[in-house]
């Protein structure tokens, strides 16, 4: 699939519960199964192709997975050294974690991606590791994939991160979970908190005091998980943002995660003046519930605090800053550069196509509210710029090209934006 053209819509009233399914948490899910005495059952599991990469990857390190298409059953003796290279496709997450889940199992393991992720950095993890004692190795000194893995004995760490992230906190979460000794993790901010809650609903001893995680070492394995995977709000933002700049329009996504570390966007834009409402249905791993959006003029804003809990929403929320009265500033958000493209130049050089008058700096960009304008936009290969101006394009008219990497995160995403405009595939 090359290109789309997604037409303006007009005015539209959507209940959406298609949401994709909480891509972090799927992750997760699996990788922890893996930990479990027991077998661990997964519903409403992501099936999108960087998630189902590392169900494919659990199989290979040993496990037992049962799929009726409904729920996967998750059974494992313990991680397996495997023949075969690890294949993480698109995933950072999936990459990264797996970093720190096998830098303590006994074996020789080789992690792999796509043309995308090998160029990603992957020292931020790699070095702490090393430095606990993990053998870990790739090009340019362990920077860039393939990487190389070879079980070590771990020791207990007093680890100060200088960046918010999710995933280098896992990845070192994973490997204290095996370490000699107590370890803690202190981060600049807090990031998402997926891993501290589902491996605490395990019955893993992690502690959680402001920005200190400190873990336990497992004294044996962990409890099963049963978990139904939540909507994920990353995904849901796309169709919040489409509500938000479409006159008279409303959305109401549901069974979305309500993790604080989770909605910051939305907050974002309701501080833009969008109408939003939360509606919390249930909580055990994860408090999860509908999200009301409806359509209201916008008013520029500076995002510059929390931006780990936002930062995948970041290129969308850019269309609602080109869509406000006023100029919207980015400010410590130096991370986009690191994503599956440069997220900060990408997203720059999109909005300049569409007309948008926009300032880039090297931690984020000003985007001045304006007329967006139909143009041809090149995705560069990721699945959240592509999806952006899909959404843009329900305002003036949009191309996009190279968008088979939708799939990697929201294999549905084309099926819900027909139900809002025209969309034709070239």
């Amino acid at each position: 699939m090359n290109l789309i053209h997604v037409s303006p819509c007009s005015a539209f009233s959507l209940n959406i519960s298609e949401i994709a399914p909480d891509k972090s948490i799927s992750h997760r899910s699996a990788m922890f199964s893996m930990l479990a005495n027991g077998t661990s059952e997964i519903t409403n599991f992501l099936r999108a192709q960087d998630t189902l990469n590392t169900l494919e990857i659990v199989k290979k390190l040993g496990a037992s997975v049962e799929d009726d298409g409904n729920v996967i059953k998750i059974s494992s003796n313990g991680i397996q050294e495997s023949s075969e290279i690890l294949d993480c496709g698109n995933s950072g997450t999936g990459m990264r974690l797996f970093c720190g889940l096998l830098s303590s199992a006994n074996g020789h393991f080789i992690l792999t991606g796509d043309e995308y992720l090998k160029r990603r950095p992957m020292k931020r993890v790699t070095l702490p590791l090393r430095n606990i004692g993990a053998k870990l190795d790739g090009r340019n000194d362990g920077d860039l994939a393939p990487l190389s893995i070879r079980g070590a004995s771990l020791h207990a760490f007093d680890y100060e991160s200088k960046i918010a992230s999710a995933q280098v906190k896992s990845a070192m979460i994973l490997a204290a979970l095996r370490a000699d000794g107590i370890c803690t993790y202190t981060e600049p901010e807090l990031s998402r908190d997926h891993t501290e809650r589902m491996l605490k609903g395990m019955g893993a001893e992690i502690s959680v005091d402001g920005l200190k995680t400190t873990v336990t070492p497992m004294k044996g394995l962990l409890s099963p998980l049963k978990i139904r995977v939540p909507a994920d709000p990353s995904s849901a933002f796309f169709f919040a943002v489409a509500a938000a700049i479409t006159p008279n329009s409303n959305v109401i996504l549901e069974g979305v995660t309500l993790n604080v570390t989770r909605i910051e966007a939305f907050k974002a834009l309701a501080r833009m003046g969008a109408d939003i409402r939360y509606e919390v249905t249930s909580d055990k791993y994860e408090p999860i519930g509908n999200i009301h959006v409806k359509h209201a003029p916008l008013s520029a804003i500076t995002v510059e605090d929390n931006i780990s809990w936002l930062i995948d929403e970041l290129p969308v929320l850019s269309i609602a800053f080109a869509c406000a009265n006023g100029i919207s500033t980015v400010k410590n958000a130096q991370e986009l550069r690191v994503k599956e493209s440069d997220r900060i130049s990408t997203v720059v050089n999109a909005l300049v196509a569409c007309g948008i008058e926009v300032e880039e700096f090297e931690d984020g960009y000003s985007v001045k509210g304006g007329m967006l304008k139909s143009s041809t936009v090149d995705s560069s290969g990721d699945h959240r710029i592509a999806m952006s101006f899909m959404i843009a394009g329900l305002r003036c008219g949009m191309n996009v090209t190279d968008v088979d990497c939708v799939n990697t995160s929201f294999p549905n995403f084309f099926e819900l934006l027909k139900k809002i405009t025209r969309v034709e595939f070239k």
